[in-house]
């Protein structure tokens, strides 16, 4: 029930335009590094510091108009400079909708292409992430083009898709990283049950490790991180041709113990004022994010889901209150 209430408020316009407003509010800045680049970068230099590497993404959303997509891409491209140019241990994430998938096909095929040859300059690598359903065969298909002119690109599979296996297997050359899913899809095309999702979130990543090229595991969750570990011994698998991957601001003291046992480990890193959408996506995933954040936000007496829950709430109050006091 509160994940549907959150994954809803993540696809609300009228509130993502209004968080913009109110800067990294409600807990939103223990998960999202800075809004700015100078912000993202000091924070990436802390992560190397601890021998974590990190993949960037330039938050935004809702992205309809040629000009808000070419703004998006002018920024990816500052950011790809401003990595080359600290010489920090980063490389980038991007979302396909943010660059004008849901504009042109062709228009954003022509952005992406521009990032990825940015990119290849520095030899850097841009993973193309993966977004809901009704853009997975797009977002496949800017994949399958690029990779024809260049090899810094690779992409996400969603564990909870029911032919995530077959498409493990079509990408299984590309540097991929598994993931569970974090968008709200019908039972129709993914499993809705969290133990059928951990169970092929397993199953995918053992696959990939043995007939893939180099696989990124992105999970919070020490079980299976654990599972991994001895899969990884018992098979033979050099700690080169894999990665941990977390989101920035969560479950760091594991981060660094995954770092300091000398695995390689990647935070996903995401900055800029389009926060709201990938801030609820969050909320809505796991409780444990819910009590993370509740923790950070409200004081011990009101740590409690149901204070997170309320503090969504009055954002669209706030914004609705002070939209009318401006007619």
């Amino acid at each position: 029930m509160l994940k549907d209430i959150f994954m809803g408020l993540s696809q609300n316009q009228f509130l993502n335009n209004a968080a913009k407003k109110y800067g990294l509010k409600m807990g939103a800045q223990s998960v999202v590094a800075g809004t700015n680049i100078p912000e993202v970068i000091k924070s990436i230099k802390e992560l190397n510091a601890q021998g974590i590497s990190c993949t960037v993404d330039n938050l935004g959303e809702f992205v309809f108009k040629e000009e808000e997509a070419t703004a998006a891409k002018e920024q990816i491209l500052k950011v790809i400079e401003a990595i080359n140019e600290n010489q920090v241990d980063a490389h980038i994430s991007l979302k396909p909708t943010q660059v004008g998938l849901d504009i042109d096909y062709s228009f954003c095929l022509n952005n992406v292409r521009e990032i990825v040859h940015q990119a290849s300059r520095y030899d850097m690598f841009v993973n193309i992430d993966m977004e809901d359903f009704k853009h997975l065969e797009l977002t496949f298909n800017l994949l399958d083009e690029l990779s024809m002119e260049f090899d810094n690109v690779g992409t996400v599979i969603q564990a909870y898709f029911h032919k995530a296996s077959e498409y493990l297997e079509r990408y299984k050359n590309f540097r991929i990283r598994i993931v569970k899913g974090a968008y709200k899809e019908s039972a129709e095309i993914a499993y809705q049950d969290k133990k059928d999702i951990d169970a092929n979130f397993i199953k995918l990543i053992e696959w990939h490790l043995l007939n893939g090229k180099y696989t990124s595991i992105a999970t919070h969750d020490h079980r299976i991180i654990n599972h991994v570990k001895e899969f990884v011994k018992e098979n033979n698998i050099p700690n080169d041709q894999f990665e941990f991957q977390m989101l920035y601001g969560f479950r760091k003291d594991l981060q660094l113990s995954l770092a300091s046992e000398g695995y390689h480990f990647c935070t996903y890193v995401p900055f800029g004022n389009d926060w709201y959408g990938y801030f609820m996506r969050r909320l809505a995933e796991r409780p444990q994010n819910l009590n993370l954040v509740a923790k950070q936000v409200f004081n011990k007496k009101t740590n409690t889901i149901i204070g997170v829950a309320a503090g969504a709430f009055i954002l669209g109050r706030m914004t609705k209150s002070n939209k009318k006091k401006s007619r």
